[in-house]
């Protein structure tokens, strides 16, 4: 997600390095860098003309402080700038009124509205607390039912088994009378997937807007079709009337042009970013925060509400008493994987660090470095419950077995097993640091109560070194975990 944009941006900053103040001479060659960087991201001509424009005056301006650095002064301009261009702050839907509340979605076929329609129902859910009903009101596409009825189950959520040979507008007000016999809040409204020149299929959407009551009216479009999105996205405001936007296939878009345009060119704000395949990759949509990401800054928000949801804090209570006993299990570590997993890939982790968005492109592919979790969850899988919870029981014998069961073979088990104890050991000394023991083997620190120093030649192992021909290495040089 904004990749190449990130990266143009980051290129272009370079040109007022080691300068003492902003000045038009030296910002010239800085904003022609960023208008490029814009234009390649598919940005409308317009607002990137505008966007520069206002960057340079600022910039110019008075609002410059003296004393601090000129590249880092110009970046803030920009964060401020983008975060104006997006929609200044964050928009979300309006739930505070009586029930029930239907949200109408739409969009062109293949932007993904059945899918975010499911993610909008777990969302409402899980952050808003409110009790959703799905309505399948696609009755182009029969297919599309059958997707959101298995969306709705998956979820626990419940749905409208709507008669798909009945119009649009009659499907609809069936749905929100049976949400409202069922004391729902919220309906989400799936329709038919439309051409916005197709005049017959766009008029059953006036009319299913018409038979609502000051309903949310969501538009689904695809972030990665650009500039083409943010058309879409204006032909259904003037025939429909939307009150907000998401963009879907964030997390396969490089470019960003989608996002930084359709605020300025539509007037329609972005409520939601869909940032994955999963049901649980959708993301409230906050200007600021992008604009962060965007220029390298992070997002520590995000992440904070992210590892909020993922951390279980039942399991995080028994590992730390588990440490405080020097013992950390195979079943703790799967744990701190699924915390991982569910806060989403490495590199969408790494993003919201600051900083770590430049280390993160010299790193390259962290692909191989997932693949290596998945390879140790296959052989923990082969593993007892009794192995699980006391590692020193794997013998050779029940090596051989746990190779055999995983599919693995018996030296891929004794890597695991020797990273696994390189691990508890750095876990139990961390503890015991915390505990007021100090950090191992350095100068006026005591050493850790019961910490063992791994000899160099493992610690070697376990964060790399002596990387085999082909492999990838990390941005230290070194191969990973």
């Amino acid at each position: 997600m904004f990749d190449n944009l990130s990266e143009k941006f980051s290129d272009a900053f370079k040109a007022l390095r080691g300068k003492n103040k902003i000045s038009e001479e030296n910002i010239e060659e800085t904003l022609k860098g960023v208008k490029t960087a814009l234009l390649e991201a598919d940005v409308n001509f317009k607002v990137v003309k505008e966007f520069v424009e206002k960057v340079k005056t600022e910039a110019l301006g008075e609002k410059v402080l003296r004393g601090v650095e000129p590249g880092q002064q110009f970046v803030k301009i920009m964060h401020d700038e983008l975060a104006k261009l997006m929609g200044s702050e964050s928009e979300g839907l309006n739930l505070n009124r009586p029930p029930v509340i239907p949200i109408l979605i739409v969009g062109l076929n293949g932007a993904g509205k059945t899918t975010f329609a499911g993610k909008l129902a777990l969302f409402l859910r899980n952050k808003n607390k409110k009790d959703v009903l799905l309505i399948p009101a696609d009755n182009f596409r029969p297919a599309a039912k059958d997707q959101l009825i298995t969306h709705a189950k998956n979820l626990g959520v419940d749905y409208f088994d709507s008669d798909l040979s009945m119009k649009p507008v009659d499907i609809v007000r069936a749905g929100l009378a049976e949400a409202k016999r069922l004391h729902k809040e919220i309906a989400i409204i799936d329709t038919a997937g439309r051409l916005q020149v197709d005049e017959e299929l766009m008029s059953q959407l006036v009319d299913v807007r018409k038979s609502l009551d000051n309903p949310e009216v969501l538009i689904v479009a695809d972030a990665m079709t650009g500039q083409e999105a943010v058309n879409v996205a204006k032909v259904f405001h003037e025939k429909v009337g939307l009150t907000g936007a998401v963009l879907s296939k964030m997390d396969s878009d490089a470019r960003g042009g989608a996002a930084l345009s359709i605020r300025y060119v539509t007037g329609v704000p972005i409520k939601f970013i869909s940032v994955g395949e999963k049901m649980k990759d959708l993301e409230a949509f906050h200007p600021d925060r992008l604009a962060k990401r965007i220029l390298d800054m992070g997002d520590v928000l995000s992440l904070v509400e992210k590892a909020e949801e993922a951390i279980n804090q039942d399991d995080a209570m028994g590992m730390m008493a588990n440490l405080e006993k020097g013992k950390f299990t195979i079943n703790d570590f799967v744990k701190q994987m699924e915390t991982i997993n569910r806060l989403g890939s490495f590199g969408s982790i790494l993003k919201m660090i600051p900083g770590m968005g430049g280390a993160l492109r010299q790193m390259g592919d962290l692909g191989p470095a997932e693949e290596e979790m998945k390879k140790m969850k296959v052989i923990i899988n082969s593993m007892t419950k009794k192995e699980r919870e006391d590692v020193d029981l794997i013998d050779g014998s029940r090596r051989k077995r746990i190779a055999a069961g995983a599919g693995r073979s018996v030296q891929e088990v004794n890597q695991f097993i020797e990273r696994f104890g390189q691990m508890r050991q750095m876990m139990v000394g961390m503890m015991g640091m915390m505990k007021g023991g100090g950090l191992p083997n350095i100068p006026g620190m005591g050493p850790v109560k019961g910490f063992r120093q791994a000899p160099q030649a493992q610690n070697q192992q376990m964060f790399g070194g002596g990387e085999k021909k082909g492999q990838k290495k990390g941005q230290f040089g070194k191969k990973y975990f």
